[in-house]
C-alpha cells in the first residue's frame, strides 16, 4: 500500500507538472523565424497527406498564401496569436473538417472540479447570428430576464461584430457554400472568445432589445444542490438514453422517431449526429414500428447534423434503398503509406500503451493490406464502397429529407445519395457540406514543432456514389424553404409546416 500511494504521488506530480509545462509554452512567445518554420511544416504535411488539397483553391494561390502569411511574420507571437494568423490562410483551402486546433490551457483536477461546480457564464443562452451581429434566442434560466431577439452589441465593452468578423475568418464550410458559417459560428462562438479570455466569473454585456439598451453583469454562479443532483440524473445512462443516444451536456437526444399523426400515416425520424453509439438497434426498433403501422410517409430531419458515422448513414440508407447500393465511391488517399500516420497511440495510457504495442504489427499488417492502387491511384477499402442489400423491414413509401446549413459531413453525403438516386425529396436550405463529397474519414494529427498547435489532416476523400455536379457548393434542395430569427424564437418550424402540408394535400387527394 506505501508503494501504491508512492506511485499515485508521482504520478499526480508528473501531471501537474506536465499542465505546468504546457501551460507555460501556451503563453510563451516565439520566435518569428520559429514560426515561418511552423507555417512550412504545416503546409508540406498538407501537401504530404491530403488527398484533394487543391480541389477549391489552385496551387499557385495557396502556394501565394504561405508566402504571404510568412511575411507578415516580423515579432514574437504566443502560440494562440499565431493561431489567429494561421488559421485563416488553413480555412481558405476550404475544406471543412481541416482546421487546426485552438491552442488552451490545460486545467488541474482541482480546477476541472470548481468550474463543474459552477454554471455557465454564456453556455446558459443560446444563440443565432445573421452578417455580424449576435442574438439570444433562448434563456434557459431566465437570467437578468433577458428575452429572446436581444442583440448582443458587446462583451466588457469590445464590439461584438470584432469578435464575429475576426471569428468568422476562422471557419471554413466545403467549398464555395454560404450556408454553413453562421450556423457553426453561434455553436463555437464561445470556444474561440474563452480561448482569448479565459474561463472568467463575471462579463458585462450591452444589449439592444427592441430599440433600448440595456447592460447586464452576467456571473458565473455556484450550482445549488438540485442542479447537482439533476447533473448526476442526467449521467445515468438508461436503455432508453442509450438508444436514442441522449447528451448529458445539452439534455437531448441525438435520435428521435414519432408519428405525427393518430393514425400513424407520417413517421418523424430525427438524427442531431450520426454518433453510431446504439444505432443499429435504434434503426431496426424504429424501422419494424414503422412497418407495422403501415406509414405511407417519412420525414428525416438532419438539420443541425454535423455528420459523423460512415457506418451509421449506410445502414440507415438500407432503410431506405428499394434495390442494392452503393453508398460511396471508393475512397482515395494521397498514398500507400498515410494509413499508417493515423498516431496510433495517441491520447493512449500507460495501459493501453502497452496493450497496443502487442497489436501494433497487426495494426500495420492490416491498414497495409487495406489499400489498393487502380488508374494509378490510391484507394482505402470500405465498407460503405461495396454493394449493400436493403433491410427486410426498409420503408417504400414517399421520404422527404429536411436539411440546412448545418447539415455537415455524412448528412452531406447521404442526402446527396437520396437525392441522385430520387428517393426523397429535399426541403429546407443548401446544405453546409459538398454535394461532391468531402475529405475526412481518419486523420493524423500533426504536431507543428515550434508553436505546439494540432493540426488534424483527413486522410480519405469520401464521395457519394452519384454523378459530380462540379459546383463546388452544398447539396440543394429540391423546395428551398429557410427559417428566420423569429420562426426559432416563436417555435415555428416552416419546413416542416411545408411537408405537412404537402402531405394532407396528398392524402386529401388520394
Amino acid at each position: 500500500m506505501k508503494n501504491y500511494s508512492i506511485i499515485l504521488l508521482a504520478a499526480a506530480l508528473s501531471s501537474c507538472a506536465s499542465i505546468r509545462r504546457h501551460n507555460d509554452q501556451r503563453a510563451s512567445c516565439i520566435k518569428p523565424e520559429k514560426l515561418k518554420e511552423d507555417v512550412d511544416y504545416a503546409y508540406s504535411k498538407l501537401k504530404q497527406m491530403h488527398p484533394q488539397l487543391y480541389w477549391y483553391i489552385s496551387k499557385p494561390e495557396l502556394d501565394h498564401k504561405f508566402d504571404s502569411l510568412k511575411g507578415t511574420i516580423h515579432e514574437s507571437l504566443t502560440p494562440l496569436q499565431f493561431y489567429f494568423k494561421l488559421q485563416p490562410v488553413i480555412a481558405d483551402i476550404k475544406e471543412g473538417h481541416l482546421s487546426l486546433r485552438i491552442p488552451r490551457r490545460k486545467f488541474t483536477k482541482k480546477e476541472i472540479k470548481n468550474l463543474e461546480n459552477k454554471k455557465g457564464l454564456f453556455s446558459r443562452f443560446e444563440y443565432y447570428i445573421k452578417g455580424d451581429h449576435l442574438f439570444i434566442i433562448q434563456n434557459k434560466d431566465s437570467i437578468e430576464n433577458i428575452q429572446p431577439g436581444t442583440e448582443v452589441l458587446s462583451i466588457n465593452h469590445i464590439p461584438v461584430s470584432e469578435y464575429v468578423n475576426k471569428y468568422r475568418k476562422l471557419i471554413s464550410s466545403d467549398g464555395f457554400n454560404t450556408t454553413f458559417q453562421s450556423y457553426f459560428l453561434k455553436d463555437v462562438f464561445f470556444n474561440f472568445y474563452t480561448a482569448e479570455n479565459g474561463f472568467t466569473n463575471s462579463a458585462s454585456i450591452e444589449t439592444l432589445y427592441k430599440g433600448k439598451k440595456n447592460t447586464y453583469t452576467l456571473l458565473r454562479e455556484s450550482k445549488s444542490k438540485d442542479d447537482k443532483e439533476q447533473d448526476k440524473a442526467q449521467e445515468k445512462r438508461t436503455p432508453e438514453k442509450k438508444v436514442n443516444d441522449y447528451v448529458a451536456s445539452s439534455n437531448s437526444y441525438n435520435r428521435s422517431f414519432k408519428f405525427l399523426d393518430k393514425d400513424s400515416t407520417t413517421a418523424y425520424v430525427k438524427v442531431k449526429s450520426f454518433s453510431r453509439d446504439y444505432s443499429e438497434k435504434f434503426y431496426k426498433e424504429t424501422f419494424k414500428k414503422i412497418k407495422n403501422a403501415g406509414s405511407q410517409y417519412l420525414i428525416i430531419d438532419v438539420r443541425n447534423n454535423y455528420g459523423g458515422s460512415l457506418h451509421e448513414i449506410n445502414n440507415l440508407y438500407s432503410y431506405l434503398a428499394p434495390e442494392p447500393y452503393v453508398l460511396i465511391k471508393p475512397s482515395q488517399l494521397a498514398s500507400r503509406i498515410t494509413p499508417l500516420k493515423t498516431n496510433y497511440f495517441r491520447k493512449s495510457t500507460a495501459f493501453e500503451y502497452a496493450f497496443k504495442s502487442l497489436a501494433y504489427p497487426t495494426y500495420v499488417f492490416a491498414q497495409t493490406f487495406s489499400t489498393y492502387k487502380k488508374d494509378g491511384k490510391i484507394y482505402y477499402k470500405m465498407k460503405a464502397d461495396k454493394p449493400t442489400k436493403p433491410n427486410k423491414d426498409a420503408f417504400h413509401g414517399k421520404v422527404f429529407v429536411l436539411i440546412n446549413g448545418g447539415s455537415f459531413s455524412a448528412s452531406s453525403i447521404i442526402t446527396a445519395k437520396l437525392k441522385y438516386d430520387k428517393r426523397a425529396i429535399l426541403v429546407g436550405e443548401e446544405t453546409g457540406g459538398a454535394n461532391d463529397g468531402t475529405v475526412a474519414g481518419f486523420y493524423s494529427y500533426q504536431k507543428l514543432p515550434n508553436s505546439k498547435i494540432n493540426l488534424p489532416i483527413g486522410l480519405l476523400l469520401v464521395q457519394p456514389n452519384i454523378d459530380f455536379l462540379n459546383t463546388k457548393k452544398g447539396v440543394a434542395p429540391d423546395i428551398t424553404i429557410t427559417e428566420s430569427m423569429q420562426d426559432i424564437i416563436k417555435k415555428r418550424d416552416p419546413q416542416l409546416d411545408w411537408v405537412k402540408n404537402e402531405i394532407a394535400k396528398e392524402k386529401k387527394n388520394k
